[in-house]
């Protein structure tokens, strides 16, 4: 597939009712000089990551982004890379003055999962050792990636978060960082960090409580409750609920609706962003608190932790194909 060819044909594989892009010949030398410099300009890096399969759609302006993880459907390290990687070329190479770029899509090929979150792995074979320090780096690593999301990159462009499943503790909480959520019904949410006796320290706690009030928050932070996507969009955490199969529709959808008020709607966010006020520094805190609570975990918690890795690891895997 071409990476510039904004095919992203969904359920009915149908190019055309995708709006794959086709070159008339009516266009101008100048147009096609221009579409020529916006693909040499975007570097083959970015179409090459190892956990993400990317795609720009040059008509709408829109990367859609999609989550391929080689092992577990968690934010491994190898994963958090791919994602540091992801935004550095997006900054560096979109944007004014670059390619034009309005949407940024990011969803996930895993069959009936979004994201579960952190890697439990890693998080009981540190706590085991002893290893604040990797604890936090790992956390900062996070709330990095994910504060670097909740200002869009710093670019005039929306960002929409594509829900076809499961989203559950630390995805989840990167779903906060979006200025859009779109779900398919069936999606469930939800943060069961309190299960293993811990907390969920990766923004939760600090985007929650700006959009829902300290006390909701905390219902949703230590209830063990698991939501419906239809419950989060009455609750105004997630904006569209859609059938089964027509999520990728209902962001393009989306994306044609927005075309006209798309400057009012960024500047819209910033100010939210602005009015909410959550910095990387309060965000880095309550990663701090997070790794104290963890190394306090008993061997009973960790042995629930690697029983839920365990049970994640046996989801069918990403296809080759998808």
């Amino acid at each position: 597939m071409d990476r510039l060819s904004g095919d992203l044909a969904g359920h009915d594989g149908s190019r055309e009712a995708e709006g794959a892009i086709a070159i008339p010949f009516a266009q101008s030398s100048d147009e096609l000089f221009v579409q020529a410099q916006r693909r040499l300009s975007v570097p083959d890096e970015l179409f090459a990551l190892s956990e993400l399969d990317v795609f720009y759609d040059e008509r709408a302006e829109a990367l859609w982004t999609y989550m391929r993880p080689t092992g577990r459907p968690s934010f491994t390290p190898p994963m958090l890379g791919d994602f540091v990687n992801w935004q550095r070329l997006i900054g560096a190479h979109f944007g004014p003055d670059h390619v034009p770029l309005k949407y940024l899509i990011l969803g996930s090929r895993s069959p009936g999962v979004f994201c579960f979150g952190g890697d439990l792995e890693l998080f009981a074979s540190l706590i085991r050792d002893g290893n604040r320090d990797g604890l936090a780096a790992y956390g900062y690593r996070c709330v990095e990636i994910l504060h670097r999301n909740m200002h869009a990159l710093d670019l005039p462009m929306l960002t929409i978060g594509l829900v076809q499943g499961q989203a559950l503790g630390g995805g989840f909480e990167a779903l906060l960082s979006f200025d859009y959520i779109i779900a398919e019904r069936g999606s469930v949410f939800g943060l069961p960090e309190v299960k293993f006796g811990l907390f969920p320290g990766m923004g939760a706690h600090a985007i929650l409580s700006r959009k829902l009030g300290s006390a909701l928050a905390d219902r949703v932070i230590m209830g063990d409750i698991t939501y419906t996507a239809e419950q989060l969009n009455e609750m105004g955490l997630v904006d569209r609920v859609v059938d089964a199969g027509q999520g990728e529709r209902a962001v393009r959808d989306f994306i044609a609706k927005a075309g006209r008020r798309h400057a009012g709607l960024v500047g819209a966010r910033r100010a939210a962003r602005r009015s909410e006020n959550i910095s990387l520094a309060e965000l880095r805190d309550i990663v701090d608190h997070w790794a104290d609570a963890a190394l306090m975990l008993r061997e009973q918690d960790l042995k629930l932790m690697q029983r839920l890795a365990g049970a994640q690891e046996k989801l069918p895997k990403v296809s080759a194909a998808a």
